[in-house]
């Protein structure tokens, strides 16, 4: 593929401006912590203009990898992040040679760019003997190519199938900035009946560095930057320093067909760019506000209190604190800013892995234990989205509560307990996040 200019945008999905920057209620304040900003793209948290101004707490790298490149001054901001989040890439640019799309635009952007979409991508795998392996390739499967040659398909050895949603990356900043202790924390503070799997998982822009899994639907990533590298080969085909190796065709290396010596900018595993797209992602993610709430009526505020009563916020948390300003995370590639720091959030996700009963059975970072076991998914933004769970195969938030089994079963059955006028309040409330 070609190398790719960072500089060049080739078609700008528009930001969309939604006036339903509705806060949530606040909650009694501890000392020097604020609630989160709220609201929707374009809105943004502030988080551009601290780290691109450079302030007393400016977010910066504390490290300077070769890996992931400084964002240039003259292109450091939230309006042109926000440009390169949303342009379409074309074969020119390093797409391919398989993937799943042409941007990030494409499949987070609903209600507004950086939100949710109804796009899933598929997965397989084979289940034998106690023992998951792969699909040829790995158990990502691009639904495009470039070539006629370059079409994945299912190995018919396959036994294990999934699809997985995407989901809105709107409030990433200050899930990054929550810090891994605190996480752990929520899982030893949980009943072991239903206590969320942390896992541990390599930094990429901090080679060597491990933090907690808390992005994606397997918890297989701790960082905005590596979320990004990582979506950016994988669902775009588009190679970076820190993901340099073009994907393969179910197993097969595209370079088979290409007589272009190592090393040189047209081979198919040398990088489509130097990494500053990358930067300029988590750029935009980490500047999103929180979603935000819709309005508090009477059933909203009663829902609120069943959900509670019957469980659902043992995982769901509803009250995360991020970690204080001057925080070093990512294994020493950011530090915490004024702007994400000392922040409560709301985001009624605990970032575990749980098995509720709907695990798509694919192995990643968490190991063998991890195979039926999924992500909380926060439940702010459910309410711009019409397909649920990970598969987005329910509709209906009632068939979301009745699909959870296992670690959820007893929130599950409680809920099927209520009273008709309950179940009504708790889906006001849910409708309402």
């Amino acid at each position: 593929m070609k190398r790719f200019s960072s500089f060049r945008v080739l078609a700008s999905i528009g930001v969309v401006m939604l006036g339903l920057a509705v806060t949530a209620p606040r909650t009694q304040s501890q000392a020097g912590v604020t609630d989160a900003v709220t609201g929707l793209a374009a809105t943004t948290n502030g988080f551009a203009e601290e780290f691109c101004g450079g302030g007393q707490f400016r977010q910066d790298r504390v490290t300077n990898s070769p890996n992931s490149p400084r964002i240039p001054a003259d292109i450091c901001s939230f309006d042109f992040a926000a440009e390169v989040f949303g342009r379409e890439a074309t074969e020119a640019d390093g797409l391919g040679p398989v993937f799943n799309n042409v941007g990030c635009g494409t499949c987070h952007f609903s209600p507004a760019l950086g939100g949710s979409s109804q796009i899933t991508e598929k997965r397989a795998g084979a289940f034998r003997d106690g023992v998951f392996a792969d699909h040829p390739g790995g158990s990502l499967i691009q639904d495009r190519g470039l070539d006629p040659d370059f079409i994945e398909v299912t190995d018919p050895r396959a036994n294990v199938f999934a699809f997985r949603s995407s989901l809105t990356v709107a409030g990433g900043g200050y899930i990054e900035a929550i810090g891994d202790d605190t996480l752990r924390g929520i899982a030893n503070g949980q009943p072991v009946g239903i206590r969320g799997q942390v896992i541990d998982v390599e930094i990429a822009e901090s080679p060597g560095s491990n933090g907690v899994g808390r992005f994606g639907w397997k918890g297989q990533q701790a960082s905005m930057v590596s979320f990004a590298a990582d979506t950016y080969v994988n669902d775009i085909g588009i190679t970076s320093p820190l993901q340099p190796n073009e994907n393969t065709v179910n197993g097969r290396p595209v370079g088979v067909r290409d007589t272009v010596p190592p090393g040189h900018p047209d081979d198919p595993n040398f990088p489509d760019n130097e990494g500053v797209d990358v930067e300029l992602f988590a750029l935009f993610m980490r500047s999103l506000p929180a979603p935000s709430r819709g309005p508090t009526t009477p059933a909203v505020e009663a829902g609120s209190i069943v959900f509670d009563s019957i469980g659902c916020s043992g995982c769901h948390v509803r009250s995360i604190v991020t970690s204080a300003p001057g925080t070093v995370i990512n294994g020493g590639a950011l530090r915490v800013g004024n702007v994400l720091g000392n922040k409560r959030i709301h985001p009624f996700s605990d970032f575990l892995l749980h098995n509720i009963g709907t695990g798509d059975g694919i192995v990643q970072n968490g190991g063998p234990r991890s195979r039926n076991r999924l992500r909380t998914p926060p439940l702010w933004g459910l309410r711009f989205r019409g397909r649920f769970m990970h598969d987005g195969q329910s509709l209906t938030l009632t068939d979301v509560i009745h699909r959870h089994t296992n670690q959820a079963e007893a929130a599950s059955d409680a809920f099927k307990a209520l009273s008709h006028a309950n179940k009504s309040n708790l889906l006001a409330f849910l409708n309402s996040l």
